[in-house]
Protein backbone atom coordinates (compact mmCIF):
# COMPACT_ATOMS: atom_id res chain seq x y z
CA UNK A 1 0.00 0.00 0.00
CA UNK A 2 3.24 2.24 -0.87
CA UNK A 3 3.53 5.00 -3.17
CA UNK A 4 7.41 4.16 -4.00
CA UNK A 5 10.17 2.48 -2.88
CA UNK A 6 12.20 -0.61 -2.62
CA UNK A 7 12.50 -3.35 -0.02
CA UNK A 8 15.13 -6.12 -0.10
CA UNK A 9 16.06 -9.81 1.06
CA UNK A 10 19.12 -11.57 0.91
CA UNK A 11 19.30 -13.17 -2.51
CA UNK A 12 19.97 -16.81 -1.28
CA UNK A 13 16.60 -16.51 1.09
CA UNK A 14 18.55 -16.63 4.27
CA UNK A 15 17.63 -13.83 6.73
CA UNK A 16 19.82 -10.75 7.60
CA UNK A 17 21.17 -10.46 11.03
CA UNK A 18 18.31 -8.63 12.58
CA UNK A 19 17.21 -8.05 16.48
CA UNK A 20 13.96 -6.58 17.09
CA UNK A 21 15.16 -3.17 18.77
CA UNK A 22 13.02 -0.80 21.13
CA UNK A 23 13.21 1.73 18.45
CA UNK A 24 11.88 -0.49 16.08
CA UNK A 25 8.56 -1.15 18.06
CA UNK A 26 8.41 2.25 19.01
CA UNK A 27 8.97 3.73 15.63
CA UNK A 28 6.49 1.37 14.25
CA UNK A 29 3.93 2.22 16.51
CA UNK A 30 4.44 5.18 16.75
CA UNK A 31 4.23 5.43 12.13
CA UNK A 32 0.56 3.11 12.64
CA UNK A 33 -1.39 6.01 14.14
CA UNK A 34 -1.87 6.90 10.55
CA UNK A 35 -4.78 3.80 10.75
CA UNK A 36 -5.67 5.13 14.06
CA UNK A 37 -6.65 8.45 11.99
CA UNK A 38 -8.09 6.22 9.22
CA UNK A 39 -10.09 4.37 11.91
CA UNK A 40 -11.71 7.33 13.21
CA UNK A 41 -12.94 8.81 9.95
CA UNK A 42 -14.32 5.85 9.04
CA UNK A 43 -16.30 4.88 12.50
CA UNK A 44 -16.99 8.67 13.19
CA UNK A 45 -19.21 9.49 9.66
CA UNK A 46 -21.43 6.39 10.65
CA UNK A 47 -22.34 7.60 14.82
CA UNK A 48 -22.94 11.94 13.61
CA UNK A 49 -25.23 10.33 10.74
CA UNK A 50 -27.54 8.80 12.69
CA UNK A 51 -27.71 11.96 15.65
CA UNK A 52 -30.86 13.39 14.90
CA UNK A 53 -29.45 17.43 15.52
CA UNK A 54 -26.76 16.53 12.85
CA UNK A 55 -29.29 15.71 10.38
CA UNK A 56 -31.32 18.33 10.89
CA UNK A 57 -28.44 20.84 10.49
CA UNK A 58 -27.00 19.57 7.43
CA UNK A 59 -29.79 17.07 6.10
CA UNK A 60 -33.40 18.05 7.16
CA UNK A 61 -34.67 15.88 4.54
CA UNK A 62 -33.55 12.81 5.88
CA UNK A 63 -34.86 13.47 9.59
CA UNK A 64 -38.39 14.43 8.60
CA UNK A 65 -38.35 11.47 6.63
CA UNK A 66 -37.43 9.91 9.84
CA UNK A 67 -39.79 11.54 11.84
CA UNK A 68 -42.29 11.03 9.90
CA UNK A 69 -41.84 7.33 10.79
CA UNK A 70 -41.95 3.84 8.98
CA UNK A 71 -46.08 4.33 7.91
CA UNK A 72 -44.99 6.78 5.25
CA UNK A 73 -40.92 5.35 4.66
CA UNK A 74 -39.59 2.30 4.08
CA UNK A 75 -37.40 1.02 7.27
CA UNK A 76 -34.95 0.36 4.23
CA UNK A 77 -35.27 3.80 2.95
CA UNK A 78 -35.00 6.07 5.76
CA UNK A 79 -31.35 6.99 5.55
CA UNK A 80 -31.65 6.82 1.46
CA UNK A 81 -29.54 10.25 0.45
CA UNK A 82 -26.87 11.19 -2.15
CA UNK A 83 -26.06 14.27 -0.10
CA UNK A 84 -25.15 12.20 3.30
CA UNK A 85 -23.45 9.66 1.37
CA UNK A 86 -21.36 12.06 -0.25
CA UNK A 87 -20.55 13.47 3.17
CA UNK A 88 -18.91 10.00 3.96
CA UNK A 89 -17.84 9.01 0.36
CA UNK A 90 -16.20 12.29 -0.34
CA UNK A 91 -12.78 10.87 1.94
CA UNK A 92 -12.49 8.32 -0.09
CA UNK A 93 -12.56 10.11 -3.95
CA UNK A 94 -9.92 12.68 -2.42
CA UNK A 95 -7.85 9.79 -0.95
CA UNK A 96 -7.85 8.33 -4.63
CA UNK A 97 -6.79 12.01 -6.07
CA UNK A 98 -4.10 12.63 -2.92
CA UNK A 99 -2.28 9.18 -3.66
CA UNK A 100 -1.13 10.48 -7.07
CA UNK A 101 0.95 13.10 -4.69
CA UNK A 102 1.91 11.13 -2.43
CA UNK A 103 3.63 8.86 -4.69
CA UNK A 104 5.65 11.29 -5.64
CA UNK A 105 6.60 12.97 -1.99
CA UNK A 106 7.11 9.50 -0.73
CA UNK A 107 9.79 9.01 -3.19
CA UNK A 108 11.51 12.16 -3.62
CA UNK A 109 11.04 13.32 0.11
CA UNK A 110 10.91 10.14 2.15
CA UNK A 111 8.25 8.53 4.85
CA UNK A 112 8.30 10.86 7.58
CA UNK A 113 7.79 14.02 5.81
CA UNK A 114 5.29 11.89 3.89
CA UNK A 115 3.52 11.36 7.44
CA UNK A 116 4.07 14.76 8.51
CA UNK A 117 1.86 15.84 5.34
CA UNK A 118 -0.86 13.43 6.30
CA UNK A 119 -0.77 14.45 10.14
CA UNK A 120 -1.01 18.72 8.80
CA UNK A 121 -4.18 17.63 6.22
CA UNK A 122 -5.92 15.66 8.68
CA UNK A 123 -5.47 18.82 11.87
CA UNK A 124 -6.79 21.14 9.11
CA UNK A 125 -9.68 19.29 8.11
CA UNK A 126 -10.74 18.05 11.70
CA UNK A 127 -11.08 22.03 12.52
CA UNK A 128 -12.91 22.40 9.55
CA UNK A 129 -15.56 19.67 10.45
CA UNK A 130 -15.88 20.53 14.13
CA UNK A 131 -16.22 24.21 13.23
CA UNK A 132 -18.93 23.35 10.35
CA UNK A 133 -21.27 26.24 9.61
CA UNK A 134 -23.00 24.51 6.29
CA UNK A 135 -22.65 21.66 3.87
CA UNK A 136 -19.87 23.02 2.06
CA UNK A 137 -17.87 23.49 4.92
CA UNK A 138 -18.55 20.40 6.10
CA UNK A 139 -17.22 18.17 2.55
CA UNK A 140 -14.46 20.61 2.64
CA UNK A 141 -13.33 19.47 5.96
CA UNK A 142 -13.73 15.43 5.01
CA UNK A 143 -11.71 16.37 1.17
CA UNK A 144 -9.13 17.50 3.53
CA UNK A 145 -9.18 14.49 5.86
CA UNK A 146 -9.43 11.96 2.48
CA UNK A 147 -5.87 13.59 1.63
CA UNK A 148 -4.44 12.82 5.21
CA UNK A 149 -5.96 9.34 4.17
CA UNK A 150 -4.37 9.28 0.97
CA UNK A 151 -0.80 10.36 2.05
CA UNK A 152 -0.85 8.44 5.41
CA UNK A 153 -2.21 5.31 3.30
CA UNK A 154 1.11 5.65 0.85
CA UNK A 155 3.81 5.96 3.61
CA UNK A 156 2.79 4.03 6.72
CA UNK A 157 2.52 0.63 5.30
CA UNK A 158 5.61 1.25 2.92
CA UNK A 159 7.50 2.80 6.61
CA UNK A 160 6.75 -0.64 8.80
CA UNK A 161 7.35 -3.27 5.25
CA UNK A 162 10.76 -1.67 5.79
CA UNK A 163 11.72 -0.66 9.14
CA UNK A 164 10.52 -4.53 10.24
CA UNK A 165 12.94 -7.40 9.85
CA UNK A 166 11.73 -10.24 7.57
CA UNK A 167 10.43 -12.71 10.45
CA UNK A 168 7.93 -9.82 12.17
CA UNK A 169 6.90 -8.45 9.06
CA UNK A 170 3.83 -9.63 8.68
CA UNK A 171 2.92 -8.69 11.75
CA UNK A 172 4.41 -5.51 12.24
CA UNK A 173 2.73 -4.70 8.58
CA UNK A 174 -1.37 -5.71 10.36
CA UNK A 175 -0.44 -3.37 13.07
CA UNK A 176 -1.43 -0.41 10.96
CA UNK A 177 -4.89 -2.44 10.41
CA UNK A 178 -5.02 -2.85 14.17
CA UNK A 179 -4.87 0.66 14.29
CA UNK A 180 -7.59 0.82 11.89
CA UNK A 181 -10.27 -0.96 13.78
CA UNK A 182 -8.99 0.62 17.30
CA UNK A 183 -9.73 4.59 15.84
CA UNK A 184 -13.04 2.75 14.59
CA UNK A 185 -13.63 1.26 18.31
CA UNK A 186 -12.75 4.71 19.37
CA UNK A 187 -14.63 6.68 17.10
CA UNK A 188 -17.64 4.66 18.45
CA UNK A 189 -17.12 4.78 21.98
CA UNK A 190 -17.11 8.84 20.91
CA UNK A 191 -20.29 8.42 19.06
CA UNK A 192 -22.12 6.76 22.07
CA UNK A 193 -21.01 9.02 24.69
CA UNK A 194 -21.65 12.53 22.34
CA UNK A 195 -25.21 10.84 20.93
CA UNK A 196 -26.52 11.78 24.98
CA UNK A 197 -25.32 15.28 25.03
CA UNK A 198 -28.34 17.81 24.96
CA UNK A 199 -27.74 21.34 23.25
CA UNK A 200 -27.06 19.89 19.34
CA UNK A 201 -23.41 20.44 19.77
CA UNK A 202 -22.36 16.13 20.31
CA UNK A 203 -21.70 15.98 16.48
CA UNK A 204 -19.06 18.71 16.81
CA UNK A 205 -17.39 16.90 19.76
CA UNK A 206 -17.47 13.54 17.81
CA UNK A 207 -15.81 15.38 14.55
CA UNK A 208 -13.18 17.38 16.61
CA UNK A 209 -12.19 14.08 18.63
CA UNK A 210 -10.24 13.04 15.67
CA UNK A 211 -7.70 16.03 16.55
CA UNK A 212 -6.20 13.51 18.98
CA UNK A 213 -4.85 10.74 16.46
CA UNK A 214 -4.24 13.13 13.69
CA UNK A 215 -1.70 14.83 16.48
CA UNK A 216 -0.16 11.59 17.28
CA UNK A 217 0.39 10.95 13.86
CA UNK A 218 1.74 14.58 13.32
CA UNK A 219 4.30 13.97 16.21
CA UNK A 220 5.04 10.39 15.36
CA UNK A 221 5.90 11.50 12.40
CA UNK A 222 8.66 14.00 13.98
CA UNK A 223 10.20 11.23 16.32
CA UNK A 224 10.33 8.36 13.90
CA UNK A 225 13.40 7.70 12.11
CA UNK A 226 13.63 7.98 8.59
CA UNK A 227 13.97 4.18 6.60
CA UNK A 228 17.69 3.13 5.69
CA UNK A 229 15.37 1.92 2.23
CA UNK A 230 14.27 6.13 1.54
CA UNK A 231 17.82 7.32 2.72
CA UNK A 232 19.54 4.95 0.28
CA UNK A 233 16.90 5.77 -2.64
CA UNK A 234 18.12 9.65 -2.26
CA UNK A 235 21.57 9.07 -2.23
CA UNK A 236 22.33 9.36 1.75
CA UNK A 237 24.52 6.49 1.88
CA UNK A 238 26.38 7.19 5.14
CA UNK A 239 23.02 8.31 6.75
CA UNK A 240 21.42 4.92 5.84
CA UNK A 241 24.21 2.88 6.69
CA UNK A 242 23.95 4.56 10.28
CA UNK A 243 20.12 4.01 10.91
CA UNK A 244 20.37 0.30 9.51
CA UNK A 245 22.99 -0.03 12.57
CA UNK A 246 20.25 1.38 14.98
CA UNK A 247 17.42 -0.77 13.88
CA UNK A 248 18.80 -3.93 13.46
CA UNK A 249 20.33 -3.71 16.44
CA UNK A 250 24.46 -4.95 15.45
CA UNK A 251 26.97 -3.69 13.63
CA UNK A 252 27.47 -6.76 11.01
CA UNK A 253 24.80 -4.97 8.57
CA UNK A 254 26.97 -4.88 5.78
CA UNK A 255 25.37 -7.94 3.63
CA UNK A 256 22.15 -6.29 4.20
CA UNK A 257 23.35 -3.02 3.08
CA UNK A 258 24.85 -4.11 0.12
CA UNK A 259 21.53 -5.60 -1.11
CA UNK A 260 20.05 -2.19 0.00
CA UNK A 261 22.50 0.07 -2.38
CA UNK A 262 21.92 -3.04 -5.62
CA UNK A 263 18.09 -2.96 -4.97
CA UNK A 264 18.54 0.83 -5.05
CA UNK A 265 20.66 0.48 -8.10
CA UNK A 266 17.79 -1.35 -10.34
CA UNK A 267 15.00 0.31 -8.93
CA UNK A 268 16.73 3.65 -10.50
CA UNK A 269 17.68 2.13 -13.71
CA UNK A 270 13.61 1.65 -14.18
CA UNK A 271 12.18 4.38 -15.38
CA UNK A 272 8.71 3.40 -16.65
CA UNK A 273 7.48 1.03 -13.95
CA UNK A 274 3.82 1.54 -14.95
CA UNK A 275 5.00 0.20 -18.75
CA UNK A 276 6.65 -2.65 -17.24
CA UNK A 277 3.63 -3.54 -14.50
CA UNK A 278 2.04 -4.43 -18.21
CA UNK A 279 4.50 -6.73 -19.13
CA UNK A 280 3.09 -10.38 -19.35
CA UNK A 281 5.45 -11.56 -16.41
CA UNK A 282 3.97 -8.94 -14.19
CA UNK A 283 0.35 -9.84 -14.30
CA UNK A 284 -0.23 -12.31 -11.90
CA UNK A 285 1.10 -9.77 -9.27
CA UNK A 286 -1.30 -7.34 -10.86
CA UNK A 287 -4.49 -9.36 -11.03
CA UNK A 288 -4.02 -10.45 -7.74
CA UNK A 289 -3.69 -7.03 -6.07
CA UNK A 290 -6.64 -5.51 -8.17
CA UNK A 291 -8.48 -8.66 -7.29
CA UNK A 292 -7.63 -8.43 -3.29
CA UNK A 293 -8.94 -4.84 -3.82
CA UNK A 294 -11.97 -4.69 -5.03
CA UNK A 295 -12.98 -8.21 -3.34
CA UNK A 296 -11.83 -6.65 -0.09
CA UNK A 297 -14.56 -3.97 -0.25
CA UNK A 298 -17.39 -6.22 -1.89
CA UNK A 299 -17.29 -8.40 1.07
CA UNK A 300 -19.50 -5.39 2.81
CA UNK A 301 -17.34 -4.59 5.30
CA UNK A 302 -16.96 -0.55 5.02
CA UNK A 303 -20.49 -0.61 4.50
CA UNK A 304 -21.18 -2.21 7.70
CA UNK A 305 -18.48 -0.18 9.39
CA UNK A 306 -19.50 3.45 7.60
CA UNK A 307 -22.86 3.07 8.44
CA UNK A 308 -23.21 0.85 11.40
CA UNK A 309 -25.61 2.81 14.22
CA UNK A 310 -27.32 3.31 10.70
CA UNK A 311 -27.80 0.06 9.94
CA UNK A 312 -29.02 -1.08 13.37
CA UNK A 313 -31.40 1.87 13.21
CA UNK A 314 -32.72 0.72 10.23
CA UNK A 315 -33.19 -2.93 11.91
CA UNK A 316 -35.61 -1.35 14.41
CA UNK A 317 -33.17 -0.64 17.28
CA UNK A 318 -33.30 2.01 19.01
CA UNK A 319 -31.00 5.14 19.38
CA UNK A 320 -29.08 3.59 21.93
CA UNK A 321 -28.95 0.39 21.49
CA UNK A 322 -27.67 1.07 17.88
CA UNK A 323 -24.32 3.18 18.76
CA UNK A 324 -24.02 0.40 21.46
CA UNK A 325 -24.44 -2.51 18.87
CA UNK A 326 -21.91 -0.05 16.92
CA UNK A 327 -19.35 -0.40 19.86
CA UNK A 328 -19.78 -4.31 20.84
CA UNK A 329 -18.58 -4.57 16.75
CA UNK A 330 -16.01 -2.49 16.69
CA UNK A 331 -14.63 -4.56 19.93
CA UNK A 332 -14.94 -7.66 18.35
CA UNK A 333 -12.61 -6.32 15.47
CA UNK A 334 -10.09 -4.88 17.26
CA UNK A 335 -9.76 -8.05 19.20
CA UNK A 336 -9.76 -10.27 15.65
CA UNK A 337 -6.80 -8.21 14.15
CA UNK A 338 -4.70 -9.04 17.43
CA UNK A 339 -5.49 -12.83 16.19
CA UNK A 340 -4.39 -11.88 12.90
CA UNK A 341 -1.09 -10.18 14.16
CA UNK A 342 -0.59 -13.83 15.88
CA UNK A 343 -1.16 -15.94 13.43
CA UNK A 344 -0.72 -14.56 9.97
CA UNK A 345 3.20 -15.91 9.86
CA UNK A 346 2.36 -18.98 11.40
CA UNK A 347 -0.75 -20.29 9.94
CA UNK A 348 -0.01 -18.88 6.68
CA UNK A 349 -2.60 -16.37 4.87
CA UNK A 350 -4.36 -18.47 2.53
CA UNK A 351 -5.21 -20.49 5.55
CA UNK A 352 -6.99 -17.22 7.36
CA UNK A 353 -8.61 -16.16 3.86
CA UNK A 354 -10.46 -19.53 3.17
CA UNK A 355 -11.32 -20.25 6.61
CA UNK A 356 -12.91 -16.53 7.17
CA UNK A 357 -14.94 -17.11 3.43
CA UNK A 358 -16.79 -19.76 5.62
CA UNK A 359 -17.57 -17.67 8.46
CA UNK A 360 -18.41 -15.09 6.61
CA UNK A 361 -21.06 -16.36 3.79
CA UNK A 362 -22.69 -18.26 6.76
CA UNK A 363 -23.30 -15.35 8.81
CA UNK A 364 -24.26 -13.08 6.00
CA UNK A 365 -27.00 -15.74 4.63
CA UNK A 366 -28.35 -16.15 8.15
CA UNK A 367 -28.81 -12.22 9.06
CA UNK A 368 -30.38 -12.26 5.58
CA UNK A 369 -32.60 -14.94 6.38
CA UNK A 370 -33.59 -13.26 9.51
CA UNK A 371 -34.29 -9.80 7.83
CA UNK A 372 -35.95 -11.42 5.03
CA UNK A 373 -38.65 -13.01 7.47
CA UNK A 374 -38.82 -10.03 10.60
CA UNK A 375 -38.14 -6.28 9.44
CA UNK A 376 -40.85 -5.27 6.70
CA UNK A 377 -41.05 -2.26 4.47
CA UNK A 378 -43.56 -0.83 6.75
CA UNK A 379 -43.46 -2.57 10.21
CA UNK A 380 -40.84 -4.33 11.73
CA UNK A 381 -41.24 -7.24 14.81
CA UNK A 382 -37.68 -7.77 15.44
CA UNK A 383 -37.85 -9.44 18.64
CA UNK A 384 -35.49 -8.91 21.40
CA UNK A 385 -33.78 -12.93 20.64
CA UNK A 386 -33.91 -12.26 16.84
CA UNK A 387 -32.45 -8.83 17.75
CA UNK A 388 -29.53 -10.58 19.80
CA UNK A 389 -28.91 -13.21 16.69
CA UNK A 390 -28.27 -10.16 14.12
CA UNK A 391 -26.03 -8.20 16.68
CA UNK A 392 -24.23 -12.21 16.96
CA UNK A 393 -23.59 -12.75 13.45
CA UNK A 394 -22.69 -9.57 12.14
CA UNK A 395 -20.01 -9.80 15.16
CA UNK A 396 -19.04 -13.19 13.71
CA UNK A 397 -18.81 -11.71 10.02
CA UNK A 398 -16.83 -8.99 11.73
CA UNK A 399 -14.19 -10.95 13.30
CA UNK A 400 -13.76 -13.10 10.26
CA UNK A 401 -13.00 -10.04 8.26
CA UNK A 402 -10.99 -8.65 10.94
CA UNK A 403 -8.79 -11.58 10.96
CA UNK A 404 -8.63 -12.19 7.01
CA UNK A 405 -9.36 -9.91 4.32
CA UNK A 406 -9.03 -6.64 6.50
CA UNK A 407 -5.21 -6.91 6.97
CA UNK A 408 -4.26 -9.44 4.14
CA UNK A 409 -6.06 -6.99 1.56
CA UNK A 410 -2.75 -4.79 1.96
CA UNK A 411 -0.38 -7.08 3.37
CA UNK A 412 -0.34 -9.66 0.60
CA UNK A 413 -0.06 -6.86 -2.22
CA UNK A 414 2.56 -5.55 0.00
CA UNK A 415 5.04 -8.22 -0.55
CA UNK A 416 4.06 -9.73 -3.81
CA UNK A 417 5.31 -7.36 -6.76
CA UNK A 418 8.69 -7.34 -7.78
CA UNK A 419 11.49 -4.41 -7.75
CA UNK A 420 11.38 -2.58 -10.67
CA UNK A 421 7.02 -2.53 -10.07
CA UNK A 422 6.81 -2.43 -6.69
CA UNK A 423 6.62 1.59 -6.79
CA UNK A 424 3.79 1.14 -10.04
CA UNK A 425 1.97 -1.90 -8.56
CA UNK A 426 1.75 -0.19 -4.89
CA UNK A 427 0.12 2.80 -6.11
CA UNK A 428 -2.28 0.58 -8.31
CA UNK A 429 -3.37 -0.99 -5.12
CA UNK A 430 -4.17 2.05 -3.01
CA UNK A 431 -5.69 3.61 -5.88
CA UNK A 432 -8.50 0.85 -6.90
CA UNK A 433 -8.88 0.34 -2.86
CA UNK A 434 -10.13 3.50 -2.17
CA UNK A 435 -12.07 3.56 -5.77
CA UNK A 436 -14.29 1.16 -4.68
CA UNK A 437 -14.33 2.15 -1.23
CA UNK A 438 -16.03 5.74 -2.47
CA UNK A 439 -18.47 3.00 -4.93
CA UNK A 440 -19.58 1.15 -2.01
CA UNK A 441 -19.68 4.28 0.44
CA UNK A 442 -21.56 6.54 -1.90
CA UNK A 443 -24.05 3.81 -3.05
CA UNK A 444 -24.66 1.49 -0.09
CA UNK A 445 -27.66 3.41 1.68
CA UNK A 446 -29.09 3.53 -1.77
CA UNK A 447 -28.29 -0.58 -2.42
CA UNK A 448 -30.01 -0.95 0.96
CA UNK A 449 -33.14 0.92 0.00
CA UNK A 450 -33.58 -1.21 -3.15
CA UNK A 451 -32.13 -4.62 -2.55
CA UNK A 452 -33.23 -4.38 1.50
CA UNK A 453 -32.47 -7.74 3.24
CA UNK A 454 -31.35 -8.92 -0.32
CA UNK A 455 -27.78 -6.81 0.43
CA UNK A 456 -26.86 -9.68 2.89
CA UNK A 457 -27.24 -11.91 -0.12
CA UNK A 458 -25.75 -9.76 -2.48
CA UNK A 459 -22.38 -9.25 -0.30
CA UNK A 460 -22.39 -13.37 0.63
CA UNK A 461 -22.50 -13.96 -3.18
CA UNK A 462 -18.51 -12.15 -3.41
CA UNK A 463 -17.65 -13.73 -0.50
CA UNK A 464 -18.14 -17.05 -2.26
CA UNK A 465 -16.49 -15.70 -5.62
CA UNK A 466 -13.98 -14.64 -3.48
CA UNK A 467 -13.22 -17.41 -1.70
CA UNK A 468 -13.00 -19.65 -4.91
CA UNK A 469 -10.58 -17.07 -6.03
CA UNK A 470 -8.61 -17.59 -2.88
CA UNK A 471 -8.61 -21.42 -3.45
CA UNK A 472 -7.50 -21.48 -6.68
CA UNK A 473 -5.48 -17.97 -7.93
CA UNK A 474 -3.88 -17.22 -4.39
CA UNK A 475 -0.30 -18.82 -3.64
CA UNK A 476 0.98 -18.75 -0.46
CA UNK A 477 3.22 -16.41 0.53
CA UNK A 478 3.75 -16.98 4.17
CA UNK A 479 7.80 -16.56 5.27
CA UNK A 480 9.11 -15.88 1.57
CA UNK A 481 11.48 -13.29 1.60
CA UNK A 482 10.31 -10.38 -1.00
CA UNK A 483 12.90 -10.62 -3.33
CA UNK A 484 12.49 -14.38 -3.51
CA UNK A 485 8.63 -13.91 -4.81
CA UNK A 486 9.31 -14.58 -8.17
CA UNK A 487 11.36 -17.99 -7.89
CA UNK A 488 9.65 -19.45 -4.98
CA UNK A 489 5.74 -18.65 -5.05
CA UNK A 490 4.95 -17.26 -8.72
CA UNK A 491 7.51 -20.14 -10.88
CA UNK A 492 6.04 -22.91 -8.58
CA UNK A 493 2.10 -22.01 -9.35
CA UNK A 494 0.02 -24.03 -11.41
CA UNK A 495 -1.31 -21.18 -13.61
CA UNK A 496 0.95 -18.01 -13.00
CA UNK A 497 3.84 -20.13 -13.75
CA UNK A 498 2.95 -20.16 -17.47
CA UNK A 499 3.20 -15.86 -17.42
CA UNK A 500 6.90 -16.39 -16.18
CA UNK A 501 8.23 -16.96 -19.26
CA UNK A 502 11.33 -14.86 -19.38
CA UNK A 503 12.03 -14.90 -22.78
CA UNK A 504 8.40 -13.05 -23.61
CA UNK A 505 9.72 -10.00 -21.42
CA UNK A 506 10.42 -6.67 -21.74
CA UNK A 507 11.60 -4.20 -19.22
CA UNK A 508 12.08 -0.64 -19.97
CA UNK A 509 15.34 0.98 -18.52
CA UNK A 510 16.28 4.17 -19.15
CA UNK A 511 13.86 5.04 -21.79
CA UNK A 512 15.08 1.77 -24.03
CA UNK A 513 13.26 -1.28 -24.19
CA UNK A 514 15.59 -4.21 -22.68
CA UNK A 515 14.87 -8.01 -22.37
CA UNK A 516 15.69 -9.92 -19.53
CA UNK A 517 16.84 -13.21 -19.04
CA UNK A 518 16.48 -15.79 -15.89
CA UNK A 519 19.43 -15.24 -13.85
CA UNK A 520 18.29 -17.01 -10.74
CA UNK A 521 17.46 -13.74 -8.95
CA UNK A 522 14.29 -13.47 -7.73
CA UNK A 523 13.13 -10.03 -9.48
CA UNK A 524 14.96 -11.47 -12.58
CA UNK A 525 16.39 -8.40 -13.89
CA UNK A 526 18.93 -8.01 -15.60
CA UNK A 527 19.87 -4.56 -17.17
CA UNK A 528 22.63 -5.40 -19.67
CA UNK A 529 20.62 -8.39 -21.72
CA UNK A 530 18.84 -6.17 -24.79
CA UNK A 531 16.72 -8.44 -26.84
Amino acid sequence: MAGGGFATAPANGVEFEAKITPIVIISCIMAATGGLMFGYDVGVSGGVTAMPDFLRKFFPVVQRRIDAGADKNSNYCKYDNQGLQLFTSSLYLAGLTATFFASYTTRTLGRRPTMLIAGVFFIIGVILNAAAQNLAMLIAGRILLGCGVGFANQAVPLFLSEIAPTRIRGGLNILFQLNVTIGILFANLVNYGTAKIQGGWGWRLSLGLAGIPALLLTVGALLVTETPNSLVERGRLDEGKAVLRRIRGTDNVEPEFADLLEASRLAKEVKHPFRNLLQRRNRPQLVIAVALQIFQQCTGINAIMFYAPVLFSTLGFGSDAALYSAVVTGAVNVLSTLVSIYSVDKVGRRVLLLEAGVQMFFSQVVIAIVLGLKVKDHSENLHKSFAILIVVMICTYVAAFAWSWGPLGWLIPSETFPLETRSAGQSVTVCVNLLFTFVIAQAFLSMLCHFKYGIFIFFSSWVLVMSVFVMFLLPETKNVPIEEMTERVWKKHWLWARFMDDHNDQVYVNGDVNGKKSNGKSNGFDPSTRL
